[in-house]
């Protein structure tokens, strides 16, 4: 029973004593049995009380340890913990749904005063919202999707076959599955709710605050609005036999029966078998398809995409026979000393890596700079011009000013080196960092012409060019690929990628259209400096031709 339901009997038994007492109950023995009994209910009471306070308490220390636990490996390597995508949502969710549980708990007893004084607190220390938790287990979805992860291998902490944690609860599970009801996204709420099921028959001797039917209740209507009516009716029965009164689930019941009532007699008329129609259908023939496997030019573009993150596409052997490595100097005397390493990854267009150009000092220095003035990652709306927020890009930025810091100014520096362009008109180099299950959707870095707002207050012109500095290795996940010509870059601290976005003539190049994959484990650090056309003229001088390929002054 609850402290206050406890309460409540408790000061009903009291008043009742006081009232026989007025009664001169004193004066009979019989009536003095009758206040025995009463002392009776009050001790059973008490004691229901007293055990609901030690199950409380039982229940606060298991989770404080469990915490406790979790944090001392946490720090043991931080960067390494919170670069597990499931470690990362099991943080956010137990310091919004779980810590709300124990809130609960505690403010039935004496830790209001506890409770205040963390709520004071949340000023000063930082708490996830309910939306981050959304955003958590939206990202687990979205790394389930994008690299084929069985429900029950990330439930077991198991991501492309590597065992990175202990796994998910039953309680865990449900917690997926609901925040994923709440998005309308019925196929995943499917999923993970019978992986509570699952997981909870596996639980029975532990304690755990979700049961049956709450699985039952989500699990039956996400089935029945993934179109099976029949299943939804079954499991709302089995929800019943559990919970007889269950309001939501009689109505539902109710509705099930109906349609299915309502498909058959739709059938029966189809065939004739309703009486008012006895017109034989002819007799068909099927036959069963073979399941063929789509050609590249029949698959969506969401589909490539996916295909290029989980590296299942190779570069066809024609164009990689003519793939090049070698060192470069653009006639540079420093370069001379210490020529560029140059690999490029394709040739129309013209993409090409270069390894070792940024320094562990350098990406040290830009990271502590900019973690601070982090913010959400924005796209620019093509018709306003406008900078937004767009759950097709999932990152955090800062940019940051050469002049603020060396080694930002040579960062800068070294990318005229690798491009023989001018970074007079470039914007600041852009620092970002991808969280849980982070990315950014297929996309080009110019504007196109219907983008006639775009770039329109830096007043340089179009994106000319691209370099994309990777500052960190990413253990699994978080390529850059191209789909339009079928390539994925994967993440190299200290290298850099480096095209040109617009061709010689000016238009845009749409085979640079390319995408952040997901990242599945790690944490991947980029930044970025877009070259703009103001100040290009000399460096690459436009042509009237619509070239397809650009030729850079190679000097071995």
């Amino acid at each position: 029973m609850r402290k206050a339901t406890l309460l409540a009997v408790v000061t009903i038994l009291l008043s009742v004593t006081a009232r026989d007492a007025t009664a001169e109950l004193y004066t009979a023995l019989a009536d003095m049995e009758e206040l025995l009994e009463t002392e009776a209910v009050l001790i059973d009471t008490l004691n229901g009380y007293i055990t609901a306070q030690e199950q409380r308490l039982a229940t606060l220390r298991r989770n404080v340890e469990g915490y406790a636990r979790e944090h001392e490996e946490a720090s043991r390597n931080i960067q390494q913990y919170l670069s597990n995508p499931i470690n990362a949502y099991l943080l956010v969710k137990r310091l919004t749904t779980d810590w709300k549980k124990v809130e609960e708990l505690i403010t039935e007893d004496v830790g209001k005063s506890f409770v205040a004084n963390i709520t004071n607190s949340r000023s000063d220390l930082k708490f996830p919202t309910d939306e981050d938790l959304n955003g958590a287990a939206v990202a687990l979805m979205r790394l389930q999707d994008t690299y084929k992860l069985e429900t029950a291998q990330v439930a077991r902490g198991v991501l492309n076959g590597v065992q990175y944690s202990t796994g998910l609860t039953a309680s865990d599970c449900f917690e997926l599955g609901r925040q994923s009801y709440h998005n309308r996204d019925y196929y995943h709420t499917v999923l993970w709710m019978q992986e509570a099921m699952d997981r909870l028959q596996e639980e029975q001797n532990a304690t755990t605050t979700t049961s049956k039917p709450d699985i039952l209740e989500y699990l039956a209507f996400s089935t029945y609005m993934q179109g099976n009516v029949a299943r939804a009716l079954s499991m709302t029965n089995e929800l019943l036999e559990l919970v007889p009164t269950h309001e939501r689930a009689l109505g539902n019941r109710a509705y099930y029966q109906k349609e299915i009532q309502s498909k058959a007699s739709q059938s029966k008329k189809k065939r004739g078998e309703d009486g008012k129609d006895d017109t034989a259908i002819p007799e068909q023939n099927f036959t069963v398809a073979e399941e063929r496997v789509k050609t590249w030019e029949e698959m969506t573009e969401r589909e490539r995409y996916e295909m290029l993150c989980r590296g299942e596409v190779s570069i066809p052997s024609e164009v990689e026979k003519n793939l090049k490595c070698r060192y470069v100097d653009r006639g540079i005397p420093f370069l001379k000393i210490a020529p560029f390493k140059e690999e490029e990854a394709y040739l129309d267009p013209r993409i090409v890596v270069y390894h070792n150009v940024i320094y562990d000092e350098e990406i040290e220095t830009i990271k502590r700079m900019a973690q601070p003035r982090f913010k959400r990652a924005t796209v620019q709306n093509y018709k306003t011009g406008a900078l937004e927020i767009a759950n097709y890009r999932i990152s955090k930025s800062a940019w940051l000013q050469e002049h603020e810091h060396k080694h930002v100014a040579a960062v800068s520096k070294r990318v005229e080196h690798m491009t023989s362009l001018s970074v007079e008109t470039a914007e600041e180099l852009q620092v970002v960092n991808y969280g849980i299950g982070g990315h950014y959707e297929p996309h080009f870095d110019f504007a196109r012409k219907e983008e006639t707002n775009a770039f329109k207050s830096l007043g340089t012109g179009n994106r000319i060019a691209t370099v994309l500095y990777y500052m960190s290795d990413v253990e699994q996940g978080g390529g850059t690929v191209f789909t339009a010509i079928n390539i994925s870059l994967w993440p190299k601290k200290g290298s850099a990628a480096f095209w040109h976005n617009l061709k010689p003539n000016g238009e845009g190049d749409f085979k640079t259209r390319h995408a952040a994959c997901p990242v599945l484990t790690g944490s991947k650090w980029v930044a970025n400096k877009w070259l703009h056309e103001r100040g290009q003229e000399f460096h690459r001088p436009c042509t009237l031709e619509n070239q397809a390929t650009d030729e850079v002054d190679v000097r071995h």
